[in-house]
């Protein structure tokens, strides 16, 4: 298999660990106003449900934009600077989310901690929504010519394609946060993530499965179609495992239906990185936008020796936070837990 190839599965794979990952941290933020009052220890608990791990998921992004630097260089440059109004908007909210994470415990004030939770809201909320947009409109493919620059303006990124995908993300990631918080939550919090995410299905079922239908139809490949199923089945057994109250199985499902889609999306979009609607044969495709073979070959390398740390990495860090979190520990009445993150 050539190396552009396999840095291009390599990419797809990295998004889609952002996106299965992230997409929970996404999703509590986006219900923290319905976990429990401005000032209440219940919204504090669901942040500390993240707050161990936020942070590092976001590496996942890092490191698929600097993959896709180094290795598809056209395809980086058209697309940040074709999509450059909605990456900007989805770099301002991460940067207001993060910042809102570590100031919103600053000081003892409802109306301080009310800011900085709409801060949480918006930047949870926006990235969810313009990551579907912005994948939805690659796959279909944008107004690009002969020099593979982006024509395209923000209307012509707004059509109905785009704007479903953005909505099925947005559902799909706050059904998995909502699905996360029954795992990782008790008491209240873990009672009001279960309605959240019995109301979210509504939104996730019929968003993914007209999404995942119109993408199969419209650009997928023969293969990709038993993938598109498999992720509306997951999504479907995601929600009956919630109804029953199978945390783990129902986390499990949300996390295979967001993998699910995005290598649907991914296996539709190959052999194109992005399409060009105005002549295919403008489209910049995984060979005519790759870098030099010794480029891939010393990428390659680098990713045999420190991605396997990475995961152990990231995986222990999970394995020390897995216990679930609780008021009590938040209070400081329980002895065997933090009373405080940074997060909170």
């Amino acid at each position: 298999m050539e190396l552009a190839v396999i840095w291009f599965i390599a990419i797809a794979v990295l998004w889609t660990g952002y996106f299965v990952l992230e997409g929970f941290d996404f999703g509590v933020g986006i219900l923290l106003p319905f976990m429990g009052r401005r000032d209440s220890v219940d919204r504090r608990v669901a942040i500390n449900a993240i707050g161990p791990v936020w942070d590092a998921n976001e590496v996942w992004m890092i490191t698929a934009g600097g993959a896709m630097f180094a290795a598809f260089p056209a395809w980086y440059a058209s697309l940040f600077s074709g999509f450059y109004l909605p990456l900007l908007v989805i770099l301002v909210a991460l940067i207001l989310r993060a910042v809102a994470f570590e100031y919103r415990g600053k000081r003892d004030d409802p109306v301080w901690r009310a800011r900085w939770d709409r801060a949480i809201v918006f930047g949870s909320a926006a990235p969810a929504f313009l990551w579907g947009l912005v994948f939805a409109n690659v796959v279909r493919g944008v107004a690009m010519d002969s020099d593979h620059i982006v024509t395209a303006g923000l209307l012509g990124l707004l059509h109905p394609y785009a704007l479903l995908g953005g909505v099925t993300t947005l559902s799909l990631f706050t059904l998995h946060g909502a699905v996360f918080l029954t795992l990782k939550t008790d008491g209240p919090v873990r009672a009001r993530a279960r309605r959240a995410a019995v109301g979210a299905a509504w939104s996730a079922v019929p968003s993914g499965a007209i999404f995942l239908a119109w993408t199969q139809i419209a650009h997928g490949a023969a293969w990709t179609l038993p993938v598109a199923v498999a992720a509306a089945a997951a999504l479907v057994g995601a929600v009956a495992a919630a109804r029953l109250r199978r945390e783990g199985l129902s986390f499990t499902l949300t996390a295979v239906t967001v993998a699910a889609a995005s290598v649907t999306l991914f296996g539709s979009l190959f052999p194109n990185v992005l399409p060009s609607t105005t002549d295919p044969a403008f489209s910049l495709t995984v060979w005519n936008a790759s870098s030099a073979d010794y480029t891939l070959t010393v990428m390659s390398w680098v990713a045999v020796v420190f991605l396997p740390l990475i995961l152990l990495y990231q995986g222990w860090s999970y394995w020390v936070f897995r216990r679930r979190v609780t008021g009590e520990q938040i209070t400081g009445t329980s002895a065997d837990g933090p009373k405080e993150v940074s997060a909170s």
